[in-house]
């Protein structure tokens, strides 16, 4: 705002007492002191209010006023509630030195006039940073991209004071501020993407507002702009691979005009989503040519020369073709209408992104194709000395979910569910075709397990698990309902335990000493309660097929 615009406001009780000339100057901030020297506190453009504490005589005016010049402040406003009136030592140094002067009368609070500055210089920043903004989106929907979410989340930071990040749905940190401050914790990330899902799986307008550790978030989705809402049948279709703007701020008492603002930073954020998705087309290409091939029983040496193709393109500069990984996700929806494939594929590229990586560049060196609701993904392992091989663990099932399962849970809510299988590391074309299909097998054994969100990896294929999820449900059913039907009724009208007894029994390869131990129970009452199961189901724990109708009886059920 302009200085001459502090007169024409009667409410701030501003008498103009030298510097007429110097009324156009640009106030970009205000600051309230009575140091002597203040310095350290000022970075040029603002107005400073004194209550003139720091005057002991008329010697003091000239450093003072120096000082402020030197750190390129705008104007002074010294208040007359102090001394009666502004001594003219002080308004003679200001003339010496070309510093506009007001006088602030004593019935006006210095609040006042911070509040009337910050509300004016706010609204003109919103205003400049609206017409960036508008300048940034047509740039980038007609030319090259113009920098990245980093650039936008600056112009928040530095023209609103907005802290702000952009997170994936599996609460990955996409962007943050550059600005000092504490980051945020990939714990915060994660809650804050699971709190986003619920809130847009539940139909609640945004932005939604969350409370997380003392602080309040306000969380804009960022919607493609080649798929948003209103071209999409169904939520379901984009909640899992929509980005968010989550702002370290309460927008719910926001003006129209701010919110606007912040919704038009997230269509600048899209667009650069967008621009990313686009450079994807080559790697599921790539993916979709490889898989085919597979499928369809081509030769090796034609599978073989694909991957050439593929593993520079995925791995950049590396020369020598990796080892190669296939994980298969599959998503379900109720009722079936929505097909899961799309959804699945953007999963894919988001999950297996290294967690400990920021930013959507890593996700480059990941090929996906989708066929239905099933999503493959070829993962290429860098090359690693001959004498590491036996240590090489690529992707892992278990890893793989671990700290994303809350806001998966979360997007899938109540009728949806992510299950997921992932090989052995391949370092062949002939390879390819038993790695795919041990990531189906795998896939099968995760999606007979409960829970909305599940994964096995190809290490749990050479045990007993991998023939369970092939058992007709009707013969499941009618096996673990023979022998734990009565101990599940018995433990119901008597709270006799029988079924957490049976399980660490049998977990404890049948030792009494330690089953006891375990249980805290004595060996005695231990004998009583298996001594019942026996009796309850005709069957003897002793006998090493009893006990394995009982171990599988209790995985089926």
């Amino acid at each position: 705002m302009r200085l001459r615009a502090l007169l024409d406001t009667d409410a701030l009780g501003l008498k103009l007492l030298g510097g007429e000339d110097e009324l156009d100057r640009t106030v970009r901030g205000v600051m309230t002191t009575d140091l002597r020297d203040p310095s350290r506190y000022l970075s040029g453009g603002e107005l400073v209010l004194t209550g003139l504490a720091w005057r002991r005589d008329a010697a003091d005016s000239e450093p003072f006023v120096r000082i402020l010049v030197q750190e390129g402040v705008t104007a002074l406003a010294a208040g007359e509630a102090e001394l009666g009136d502004v001594p003219d030592d002080l308004v003679e140094a200001c003339a010496r030195h070309r510093l506009p002067l007001f006088a602030v009368h004593e019935s006006v609070a210095f609040a006042t006039i911070t509040e009337h500055v910050v509300r004016q210089v706010s609204g003109e920043r919103a205003g400049d940073l609206a017409a960036v903004v508008d300048r940034h989106r047509r740039m980038m929907t007609s030319g090259p991209a113009g920098g990245g979410p980093d650039v936008v989340l600056d112009l928040l930071g530095s023209d609103l004071d907005l802290r702000a990040w952009v997170l994936s749905p599996t609460g990955r940190l996409i962007a943050g501020p550059k600005t000092s401050g504490p980051a945020l914790p990939a714990e915060a990330c994660g809650r804050l993407a699971a709190e986003h899902l619920t809130a847009t799986r539940t139909g609640r307008r945004a932005p939604h507002r969350v409370l997380l550790g003392g602080t309040t978030y306000s969380l804009f989705p960022i919607r493609s702009t080649a798929r948003s809402p209103q071209t999409a049948r169904d939520a379901r279709e984009t909640v899992l691979s929509d980005w968010l703007l989550a702002v370290e701020a309460d927008a719910g008492d926001w003006a129209e005009e701010r919110l606007d603002l912040l919704y038009g930073v997230t269509q600048l954020i899209a667009v650069e989503r967008d621009r990313r998705d686009a450079a994807r087309t080559v790697r599921r290409r790539l993916a979709q040519e490889v898989l085919e091939l597979v499928q369809t029983g081509a030769a090796p040496a034609e599978i073989a020369a694909r991957l050439r193709v593929a593993a520079p393109v995925l791995l950049p500069g590396l020369g020598a073709a990796p080892h190669w990984q296939v994980v298969v996700a599959r998503v379900d929806w109720d009722g079936g209408e929505i097909e899961g494939g799309p959804v699945a594929q953007a999963l894919l590229e988001e999950i297996l992104v290294d967690p400990l990586s920021a930013g959507p560049e890593p996700s480059d060196r990941i090929a996906v194709a989708h066929t239905g609701d099933e999503a493959i993904a070829l993962v290429p392992l860098p090359a690693v000395p001959a004498e590491h091989e036996a240590s090489r663990t690529g992707v892992l099932a278990d890893a793989l979910l671990e700290s994303l399962r809350d806001p998966l849970t979360a997007g899938l809510d109540d009728d949806g569910r992510l299950t997921l299988g992932v090989s052995a590391a391949v370092h062949s074309a002939e390879g390819l075709r038993g790695a795919l299909e041990e990531a189906r097998h795998a896939r099968r054994v995760a999606a007979a397990r409960p829970g909305r969100v599940c994964a096995a990896g190809h290490q749990e294929l050479a045990s007993h698990v991998l023939l369970l999820p092939f058992v007709p449900d009707d013969v499941r059913r009618a096996f673990t309902a023979r022998l734990l039907d009565p101990l599940r009724e018995y433990d119901r009208r008597h709270r006799a335990e029988l079924i957490p007894t049976l399980e660490a029994f049998l977990d404890c390869d049948g030792s009494w000493t330690r089953c006891a131990t375990r249980l805290h129970l004595h060996v005695n009452t231990l004998r009583y309660r298996v001594g019942r199961i026996e009796q309850l189901t005709s069957r003897d724990l002793s006998r090493l097929e009893d006990k394995l109708d009982f171990f599988l009886a209790l995985r089926m059920s």
